[in-house]
């Protein structure tokens, strides 16, 4: 089956295999909303309609937020055919930063956010250049980094916890947005989502390949309008849109449009898919995932601020185990760990499956033990329908 079809590469026949990806992806995606849907409507019969009460779901997708921006980042990571298990340090690390610089250091808060942000940018580069050029297997390479990189938040915070962050700094994961805002920022994110999907689906059109019926998009835009508009109606009866949620929507965003309408997204692909036929075609690989490891920092070091923030501190221990949390959301969402298929969407709509169980056991009270067997037996499912799907494709 083929892995990409990136229109780098001369020639990209539309061949069986890969109207066989597609159906496969499809089947993926509708397998996902159908177990979101089942474990919604079992905890919420679990907790007597507790689970989606509006402050729960404000928790939930909150709960939601770091996790899916790590996904943003470790998707694309992954699709390269890499991994990258230094992210749960390293957030924890440029977590602690930050919260130095806040509460330490007293430095205002747009400095505090754009040193954080610079340093995440260099930390995943130094990984990416350890893989991409020095042909580190990048498993040894972040794997070193998460053991460093805790080390460092260790050795700056002296084992101890920051705290307390300043109010301005506090905003940025315990705002809310108001309820006119946060109806407004979805109308028109709604509208240009929809806009976006039609002017790709004319391009195709007009330069004669596949796209699916009118009736077929129509319908999904309006089920996807239905769940944005209620969600945030939703969010509305309790505090409004929480802030971190509206920024992993944005991101959520800007990967789905670079991975799809960019020739850098389409690069990614093809290196995942087949290394050797990227490189032949005049791709430049080793910038290629250099710069693809950089924006991975950038999504931790966002996620990493959103959780100092929430937090209302900097921890030694912040941030652990957070890459596998981030690992798993992507192959449950259909990412595949031989790398070139996968989905921006498809991750955060399995950083939401971790979230749902992860708040749905905890609300049950249910032991952290099981907790932990349950989610792990989940991702080894995910991974082997991937596997089973694949075989029958």
């Amino acid at each position: 089956m083929s892995k990409s079809n990136p229109s780098d590469i001369k020639v990209a026949v539309p061949t069986p295999g890969a109207f066989a990806g597609l159906k496969a992806l499809n089947l993926q995606v509708f397998v996902m909303i159908a177990a979101i849907i089942v474990i919604m409507l079992f905890f919420t019969w679990m907790t007597d309609g507790s689970y989606l009460s509006a402050r729960n779901v404000s928790n939930l997708l909150r709960q939601t937020a770091i996790t899916g921006i790590l996904a943003v980042g470790m998707v694309f990571v992954i699709i390269s055919a890499e991994i990258d298990l230094s992210v749960g340090s390293m957030m924890g690390l440029l977590g602690g930063v930050a919260a130095i610089f806040d509460v330490w250091l007293g430095w205002p808060l747009p400095l505090t956010v754009a040193v954080t942000l610079v340093l995440g940018l260099v930390l995943g580069a130094w990984n990416g250049w350890w893989v991409a050029y020095r042909k580190v297997p990048s498993f040894i390479v972040t794997l070193a980094g998460m053991l460093a990189f805790r080390g460092i938040l260790i050795g700056i915070t002296n084992g101890t916890t920051v705290s307390p962050t300043s109010a301005a700094m506090s905003q940025i994961g315990q705002s809310y947005l108001s309820d006119s805002i946060g109806f407004t920022i979805g109308v028109v994110g709604l509208l240009a989502f929809v806009a976006w999907q039609w002017r790709g689906r004319m391009r195709r059109q007009a330069m004669g390949l596949a796209s699916p019926a009118s009736t077929s998009v129509v319908g999904r835009q309006a089920l996807t309008a239905v769940i944005v508009l209620g969600a945030i109606w939703l969010l509305n009866d309790y505090r409004g849109v929480p802030t971190p949620v509206l920024l992993l929507a944005l991101l959520l965003l800007g990967g789905m449009f670079m991975a799809t309408r960019t020739a850098f997204g389409r690069r990614i692909y093809a290196i995942g898919g087949n290394l050797e036929a990227a490189r032949l075609s005049g791709i430049n690989v080793e910038r290629t995932k250099l710069a693809v490891f950089a924006i991975n920092g950038l999504m931790v070091a966002i996620a990493g601020l959103i959780l100092s923030s929430r937090l209302g501190a900097g921890s030694p221990s912040a941030g652990n185990i957070a890459e596998l949390d981030a690992i798993a959301a992507c192959v449950i969402g259909g990412t595949s760990l031989a790398g070139g298929i996968g989905s921006v969407a498809g991750a955060v709509m399995g950083a939401f499956i971790m979230a749902s169980l992860d708040n749905g056991m905890s609300m049950m009270d249910v032991p952290t033990f099981w907790q932990y067997i349950v989610k792990g037996g989940i991702l080894l499912l995910a991974v082997w329908m991937d596997s089973a799907t694949k075989r029958r494709a």
